[in-house]
């Protein structure tokens, strides 16, 4: 079997995660699709890369992430620096024809979704975009049951991905919260939401979108107020193409929320909810069956999809034990490595990284004019 040396560009919260995936996937999946091993990590100061090294177990580090991409010995570029720098990256990888792992949002403009879509034309290697939302077992599920027509013709939906973070207005701005860096909750948490949505129920095909900053000025880590101009709280009334209305709403000032990314969704012969902090169950509901005597045996049913997953998964942890935030991570990086092996093109792919992005933008110029926009496809 073929081995493939990763290079990680980047190693924040994301960075460790999509290590994380990559040191523990024969663990998970047996066989795996294809070996790897971490070569290079790159990061923006020496202290912070040789840290990385040590903990990820690279066999170097640098902090210059040109070095990764100009290897021989690594194939598959994993990109997990802040969005500002995600065009720059993606060219020169889709240059030098290496596989490509990317964080959300692929790109934070349209010149760079542009761009990157032009490089992607004569493009021969695999990309993916980690959407990793999609890949755990309830949401899994929630699609096989929507296709297979459990809820039928949807009716209506509302879906959210709510944080608390920035509620305390002492909070030092990070590059999430800059605006320059391509932050905000819409880029953040609404390319999540956005593309479930669209995944599960789509096409959603226009939205009228409001955008609210909750504190004029946040402290930089120095502890200087400067203005903020990254959105804290972002809601949409969207159309899907049947004519359903629902709402999509990504927040980091939900007071008392933790990391919870809910959606129901409602049908003429069913309906589906779910809440990232209970992962282990995917709820439904069928109005096909009785409702007497006594209500017979209608209601909401937990479905315990817990770590259900198909071979060649299942066997570690057991698929009776309890699932966590990080699985879904990998079996997003297992679809990207056997995309790879297989030849198949992988999914979410770039491509459709720049059309979440051109959705977003839209949105965006919605809260700015105060008007529904179509969605581009």
């Amino acid at each position: 079997m073929e081995t493939l040396g990763v290079g990680i560009i980047g190693f924040g919260f994301i960075g460790k995660a999509h290590t994380y995936g990559y040191l523990n996937m024969p663990l998970y999946y047996d066989p795996v699709p294809v070996r790897t091993r971490l070569v290079g990590v790159a990061t923006s100061r020496e202290e912070t890369a040789r840290k990385a090294k040590e903990q990820g177990g690279f066999e170097f580090a640098t902090t210059d992430w040109r070095e990764l991409i100009a290897r021989d010995d690594i194939q598959i570029i994993n990109i997990c620096s802040p969005n500002s720098q995600h065009a720059e990256q993606l060219l020169a990888a889709i240059a030098a024809g290496k596989h490509i792992y990317c964080d959300k949002p692929l790109v934070v403009t349209a010149e760079e979704a542009r761009q990157v879509e032009a490089a992607l034309r004569e493009y021969r290697g695999t990309g993916q975009v980690t959407l990793q939302y999609r890949f755990y077992p309830p949401t899994l599920r929630a699609k096989q049951l929507i296709d297979e027509g459990f809820v039928g013709n949807v009716i209506c939906f509302r879906a959210s991905y709510l944080h608390s973070g920035s509620v305390d207005p002492n909070r030092p701005m990070g590059w999430k919260q800059l605006k320059s860096e391509g932050g905000g909750v819409l880029q953040d948490l609404g390319s999540h939401v956005l593309d479930l949505m669209d995944h599960l129920i789509g096409p959603v095909t226009s939205v009228m979108c409001d955008m609210r900053i909750l504190y004029p000025e946040r402290p930089l880590p120095s502890g200087e107020f400067v203005p903020v101009e990254a959105d804290d709280h972002v809601v949409m009334l969207a159309r899907l193409a049947n004519g359903a209305t629902g709402t999509i709403e990504a927040t980091k000032i939900a007071t008392g929320t933790e990391d919870e990314l809910r959606f129901e969704i409602h049908g003429d012969r069913g309906a589906l909810r779910f809440n990232l902090m209970d992962l282990n169950y995917l709820e439904a509901y069928d109005l096909r069956e009785p409702d007497s005597p006594m209500g017979g045996h209608r209601g909401w049913r937990k479905l315990a999809t817990v770590q259900r997953y198909e071979k060649p998964s299942g066997f570690f942890p057991s698929s009776k034990s309890g699932i966590g935030w990080v699985r879904g991570h990998m079996h997003c990086l297992y679809s990207f490595l056997r995309a790879i092996a297989t030849g198949e093109p992988a999914e979410p792919s770039l491509q459709r990284g720049i059309q979440i992005q051109r959705m977003l933008a839209a949105a965006a110029h919605s809260a700015a004019t105060r008007t529904w926009q179509e969605l581009p496809r």
